[in-house]
C-alpha cells in the first residue's frame, strides 16, 4: 500500500470500530419495558464505545486481487478518545491513528510524518479494508445523528429480538440513508448492521459474532464487513485481548503518544 493511500486511513473496528469496537461497561441484562428505542440503541451502541478500554484485534482483509493481515493495539477514553496503533506486519508497524476531541491524525512511521485528517476523508477506507475511518473512531454516534424506532420486534430462529430502523436527523453530517440494526434481548449484544445509501440501496452489511466473555464481560469478539455490491470481499476484525475501566487520562491521547504508540 502507498504511502499516499494510506493518508486515506482512519476509523475502525473494530470495533470496529474498526475500530474502536471496545465494549462498555452495564451492557449486559434485557432492557427494561420503561426504556425507549433511542435509549436501548444509545446501550448498544456503547457496545463499540466504551469509558476506557485497552484491546488487541487483528483484521483480515480479503478483496478480488490481494489478502491481508494486520494486528492492532486499542485505546479509548470515553467517545472523543481513541488510539490505534499497528503492530504487525513489520512494513506497517507503528502505523497509528489518533483522535482527540475533533480532531484526527495519522502518524506514517516510513516518512516520520503526522497528518491531520480532514472531515472530508472520514468516509475513506481504512488501511485498504472495507472499514472505513468513521468506523474506526467512531466518529458519528448513532443516537445523536439518527431518529430510531422499533421495524420488527419478535422471534427469529427462536431468539427475541429487536430491529431498529435509524434515519438521519435532516442537521446529521452522515453519508448513511438509513441504517438497520438487529438486538438481541437477551443480552443487548448486536448480531447485525446493514447500511443504506440514500438513494436506498444497500451498501454494506456488519455481522457481528463469537460472543464470549472477555474483560470480564460478554462481548461479540468477531465483527465482519461485507460490501453488497462484491459479495466475495470482506473484512474480519477479531479481538484477541480486551480490558476495561483502566486508568487512562485524556494527556495519555498526544500527538506525542500517537508517534511512540501509547509508550
Amino acid at each position: 500500500m502507498s504511502e499516499r493511500r494510506a493518508v486515506g486511513f482512519l476509523t475502525l473496528i473494530l470495533a470496529a470500530g474498526l475500530l474502536t469496537l471496545i465494549l462498555a461497561a452495564g451492557l449486559s441484562g434485557e432492557a427494561g419495558a420503561q426504556e425507549s428505542p433511542r435509549d436501548i440503541m444509545d446501550r448498544v451502541d456503547r457496545v463499540l464505545r466504551g469509558e476506557s478500554s485497552h484491546g488487541i484485534a487483528t483484521m483480515e482483509v480479503v478483496t478480488e486481487h490481494w489478502e491481508r493481515s494486520l494486528t492492532m493495539e486499542v485505546w479509548s477514553l470515553g467517545t472523543e478518545y481513541s488510539l490505534v496503533r499497528i503492530t504487525a506486519p513489520r512494513k506497517e508497524a507503528g502505523t497509528a491513528t489518533l483522535k482527540a476531541g475533533n480532531d484526527i491524525w495519522n502518524y506514517l512511521p516510513r516518512v516520520d510524518r503526522t497528518i491531520k485528517i480532514p472531515v472530508s476523508l472520514m468516509m475513506g477506507s481504512w488501511m485498504g479494508s472495507h472499514f472505513t475511518n468513521d468506523d474506526l473512531v467512531k466518529e458519528s454516534r448513532l443516537v445523536e445523528d439518527y431518529d430510531i424506532e422499533i421495524a420488527f420486534e419478535g422471534k427469529r430462529d427462536g431468539i427475541d429480538l429487536w430491529e431498529f430502523a435509524l434515519i438521519p436527523k435532516p442537521e446529521a453530517a452522515v453519508v448513511w440513508g438509513r441504517i438497520e440494526y438487529e438486538v438481541r434481548k437477551g443480552d443487548l449484544m448486536p448480531t447485525w448492521a446493514r447500511y443504506y445509501s440514500e438513494e436506498g440501496e444497500p451498501v454494506r452489511t456488519l455481522t457481528f459474532g463469537e460472543f464470549q466473555e472477555m474483560g470480564g464481560r460478554m462481548v461479540p469478539a468477531l465483527m465482519e464487513m461485507r460490501p453488497e455490491n462484491k459479495p466475495d470481499e470482506r473484512t474480519l476484525l477479531r479481538y484477541s485481548e480486551l480490558s476495561f475501566d483502566i486508568d487512562l487520562g485524556r494527556s495519555f491521547f498526544s500527538l506525542r503518544a500517537l508517534q511512540s504508540g501509547g509508550r
